[in-house]
This record gives structure tokens, C-alpha cells and sequence, in this order.
């Protein structure tokens, strides 16, 4: 299995299972399933709603011998209502509650948005708070003090842009070691991942297969469907796989985590037979010359008038 290696030659399975939309019912066995089929990183965060069914599926594995905690990589993510540097590691402490783990792997911050402490989702400019106010760097001090009290072994950001990790990385004891962000053949944010390489953060591709499965709220109209994609399909087709596994290919391919959602124990089987696929030189191009620079997960939801935040200060 492939694997990112951490300047303390810690190693995080490249390949993983997200958890976001897996609902609560589904995702207990989803993650035991992915466990027994040889899946060893599990991606989590508060805010999906489903870390206590996790947690009831990891100390089950455990206790039945399937896997030791050592065997595995879990990461989970800082909500945007946590980002005071008072709430952070109680937020933490009940993420670790609820996965029953006595630390994480990776701890990220899940947006660098900040959202008042009594708000879980945005509905108004009014709930959010300024990073004028509430700077990413003052949240950052309570993710490094999580890393001494060895509640984290590593810390690192999601949906952050160059601007912002920037910032972090001038202002900080631990730089940030890894980048959750959209990433696949439509969308390749290839300047984010050069920078990213030549900063020693690691890159993890989520929404690799174009999340269509998302919330309405949150798709476009007509928008493109990358896994009924003409090359993708053709690559597919020569390597007898499915566009699915082509594209959890590619993005290892490139050297960057992959975390594709699946519920289904068929899929789920599927996703990490992937990681047996070579792709060519000549597939390699051939997906990159798909880049539309498309973003599935724009942001909006953030954005009010005269409100706090917007697009270009947020992805920049």
C-alpha cells in the first residue's frame, strides 16, 4: 500500500475511506467492512455527524482482533465553531470520546472560517466571525498545544489556499503537515499541490470522484459528470476496471491521500483494488489535459453580503 511518509518517518496509508455523507445506520458497517477488506485510514470529522457509530466500529475491530490501533491512520477535523483557542481541545477531547481513541493520527482544521460557538451550521453573515477577530494563527496555538499533550500526533488544514497556509507557516512552532482539499482530474489544483511539495505538506484529494451524491443545495445545475467522463471510461475499458478506480488511481498517482466515501461492501472492495492499477505516462496526460478547473464544492455557503468572507478570501 502506498503511503506519505512525515518527518518523524511517521506513514499514512495514501489510501483511505472518507466518511462524509455516510449516514448514521450505514457508516458502522461501512467502516468495518472497509477494515476487514484491508483499508488502514479512516477519515472522520465532527461535523459529519457519524463519529460515535464510528468509534463503535473501530473498538469492535479492536476488540476482535482484527486490527491493533497501531495498525491504523484516523483523522478527524476542528469544526468551525471551535475555533477559539479555549474550545479547541475540548472540541478534540470529545472527538476522541466519541471515536474511543486515546489520540488521533492527524487533526485538521475543517475550513479557515470561524463561526460563533453557539452556531453548527451558517445560515446569516451574522454567525460568522471575522478572521480579523478570530485569526487562524491564534486557533493554530491550540492545535500544536493538542500535539504536547500527545492528543495529536499530527496537525494540519483543509480548504486552505496558499494565502492562508502561508500565514500559518510564518506564524507558527509546527508547520502544518497536511492539506485536505477537492481535488480530481476536473478540478487538479495543480499550483496548491506544487506549493504545497515545495512546503513539506502533504495533499489529500477529497471528493475524488466528483461527489454527486452531495446535497442539491450544494450542486450546480448542468454541471459536469466526471465519472461518466469519455476518457476516463476508455481508460477504464483498457485496464478492465472502472472509472471509479481509475480515478482513486490517478490521484495516488500523483502522490497525494485519496479518501473516497462508499457505503456499499462491493465499492468499498472496489475502491482499494485501485491501488493495484498502473497508469501509463500517455493516461497520466491524458487525464491531466481533462482539467477544467471546475470546483464541485464552491464555498458559497460561506459567503453573505457585507458578511465576513469571501470566495477569493477563502480559496486564495
Amino acid at each position: 500500500m502506498r503511503t506519505l511518509k512525515f518527518k518523524n518517518n511517521d506513514e499514512m496509508p495514501a489510501f483511505g475511506l472518507g466518511t462524509w455523507k455516510s449516514e448514521q445506520g450505514e457508516v458502522y458497517n461501512a467502516v468495518k467492512t472497509a477494515i476487514k477488506k484491508g483499508y488502514r485510514h479512516i477519515d472522520c470529522a465532527a461535523i459529519y455527524g457519524n463519529e460515535k457509530e464510528i468509534g463503535e466500529a473501530l473498538s469492535e475491530c479492536f476488540a476482535e482482533g482484527i486490527v491493533t490501533r497501531k495498525d491504523l491512520w484516523i483523522t478527524s477535523k476542528l469544526w468551525c465553531n471551535a475555533h477559539a483557542k479555549k474550545d479547541v481541545i475540548p472540541a478534540l477531547k470529545q472527538t476522541l470520546s466519541d471515536l474511543q481513541l486515546d489520540y488521533l493520527d492527524l487533526y485538521l482544521i475543517h475550513w479557515p472560517v470561524a463561526l460563533k460557538k453557539e452556531v453548527m451550521f451558517v445560515s446569516e453573515k451574522e454567525d460568522l466571525i471575522s478572521l480579523k477577530d478570530l485569526p487562524n494563527t491564534v486557533t493554530w496555538e491550540a492545535m500544536e498545544e493538542a500535539v504536547a499533550l500527545g492528543l495529536v500526533k499530527h496537525i494540519g488544514v483543509s480548504n486552505f489556499g496558499k494565502k492562508a497556509l502561508e500565514d500559518l507557516i510564518s506564524n507558527s512552532k509546527i508547520k502544518p503537515e497536511m492539506n485536505q482539499v477537492e481535488s480530481h482530474p476536473y478540478f487538479q489544483q495543480e499550483d496548491l499541490l506544487s506549493f504545497c511539495k515545495d512546503k513539506g505538506i502533504h495533499l489529500t484529494a477529497y471528493a475524488p470522484l466528483g461527489s454527486s451524491d452531495r446535497a442539491d443545495k450544494f450542486k450546480a445545475e448542468n454541471e459536469p459528470k466526471l465519472l461518466e467522463d469519455k476518457i476516463i471510461a476508455d481508460i477504464a475499458k483498457s485496464k478492465d476496471a472502472t472509472p471509479g478506480q481509475i480515478l482513486i488511481s490517478w490521484a495516488l498517482h500523483r502522490g497525494t491521500s485519496v479518501i473516497p466515501k462508499s457505503v456499499n461492501p462491493g465499492r468499498i472492495a472496489q475502491n482499494i483494488q485501485a491501488e493495484q492499477i498502473s497508469l501509463s505516462d500517455e493516461d497520466m496526460q491524458r487525464i491531466t489535459d481533462l482539467d477544467k478547473n471546475y470546483r464541485y464544492l464552491t464555498g458559497e455557503h460561506w459567503v453573505f453580503e457585507g458578511g465576513a468572507y469571501t470566495l477569493e478570501s477563502i480559496w486564495s
